[in-house]
């Protein structure tokens, strides 16, 4: 009976102590569960204020993006005001020395006219004389000197007249080509003046509109993917089109293979730009935007408005705007191989130029879909897109 009862009591200490430990693990599972609650949250409200910061900073960008290319192009527009200044300036001073010219070109005309009539009325005067005054005055000759000395006397001021018309003809035609110079100077001090104010009114225009490109960048996402996926398509264009362009320019050379000369290149590419590159060729992930895009060229962190040179010689097949590459430069090397130079502010080749390696052929801009000013630059094999890393 006392065993049963020790086994009982055995029985229950061990029930007790389950029972314990079960309470204990129950209580430390709820406990674990509230800590992985926690973690959680504290992850989620971590990678919240990640996003913001990385909103935060796409904004920051775009705004600064926006600043540098208004105060690029403000900068430009000044530029521009004082060259028109300067023209102004210059046009005045020319019109002031054209004014003088002409009064003293009045004057010498007026001396020019008088001594005119003086010295052909003499003339006619000798000329009517053979038989009368002229021989009259030698007639009154005391002896053969003083006749040899009137004879020479009259002999010297008709040639005194010759050189007075010739040097009154000469100082006329002389006055006549100074005001001409100075008409022409005047011609081209006006043309450069409708040029720089075209070219204010171009650049005022670019402000305007890059305005709003960037107003709509730096408020609609949606409006920066739009841009970035138009540029993509253009991109993608771009082979047709340089296989238009290339088998037009090889027809016209056919043609015309007397008077057409197609300019080769050497495979071997100059840097278009001195500045530093600041985004490769290739897969990257978009500063912005912040996924992977292709990106089909190098581009050169340059300063607005900076030379923009030839990497290397051949025939220009394509010159202006070009989508959301805005201006663009497309330059035919031969072989296959093409270059291209997007977002100019200003082109100066035209299409069917031929050009040598290291001419100048734009300058750098941030026309098209661009947040900056920089140079774009594409290297294409049959119009594909290739590293240009490999030919500089």
């Amino acid at each position: 009976m006392r065993a049963l009862k020790i086994i009982f009591l055995g029985f229950a200490y061990v029930l007790c102590v389950g029972l314990v430990l079960i309470s204990v693990s129950a209580g430390y599972a709820t406990t674990s569960a509230s800590v992985d609650t926690l973690r959680q949250q504290q992850e989620q409200i971590n990678q919240e204020r990640q996003n913001v910061i990385q909103e935060r900073d796409r904004l920051t960008n775009l705004h600064n993006a926006a600043k540098k290319r208004l105060t690029g192009i403000n900068q430009n527009i000044n530029t521009t005001s004082n060259q028109i200044q300067d023209s102004e300036s210059r046009l005045a001073q020319a019109n002031q020395r054209l004014q003088k010219l002409e009064a003293d070109l009045a004057v010498a005309q007026r001396s020019y006219e008088e001594r005119q009539v003086a010295t052909v009325a003499r003339l006619r005067y000798l000329q009517r004389s053979h038989a009368s005054q002229g021989w009259a005055v030698l007639m009154q000759s005391q002896n053969i000197s003083d006749f040899i000395s009137r004879r020479h006397q009259l002999k010297l001021v008709y040639q005194a007249d010759q050189k007075i018309l010739a040097k009154l003809n000469v100082q006329a035609l002389q006055i006549n080509q100074q005001k001409t110079d100075v008409e022409q100077q005047k011609n081209e001090i006006a043309l450069i003046r409708q040029q720089l104010l075209l070219q204010k009114a171009d650049y005022q225009a670019q402000a305007q509109s890059q305005a709003e490109l960037l107003q709509r960048l730096n408020s609609d996402r949606l409006a920066l993917e739009a841009a970035e996926n138009q540029l993509e398509r253009d991109s993608h264009n771009l082979e047709n089109l340089i296989e238009e362009k290339v088998a037009a320019l090889e027809g016209r050379s056919k043609t015309n293979s007397r008077n057409s000369i197609i300019i080769r290149g050497t495979g071997m590419f100059a840097y278009p730009s001195n500045a530093p590159t600041s985004s490769p060729f290739g897969w990257r992930v978009h500063p912005i935007l912040g996924y992977r895009r292709f990106h089909a060229g190098l581009d050169f962190a340059a300063s607005y408005g900076s030379t923009i040179r030839a990497a290397d010689s051949g025939t220009v097949i394509f010159a202006g705007w070009y989508g959301g590459y805005g201006r663009a430069v497309i330059i035919d090397h031969g072989n296959g191989l093409t270059t291209l130079y997007g977002h100019t502010s200003e082109v100066f080749v035209s299409e069917g130029q031929g050009v040598q390696r290291g001419q100048a052929i734009a300058a750098v801009g941030s026309t098209g879909f661009s947040t900056g000013p920089h140079l774009h630059f594409e290297v294409r094999r049959r119009g594909t897109p290739i590293n240009p890393a490999d030919f500089l």
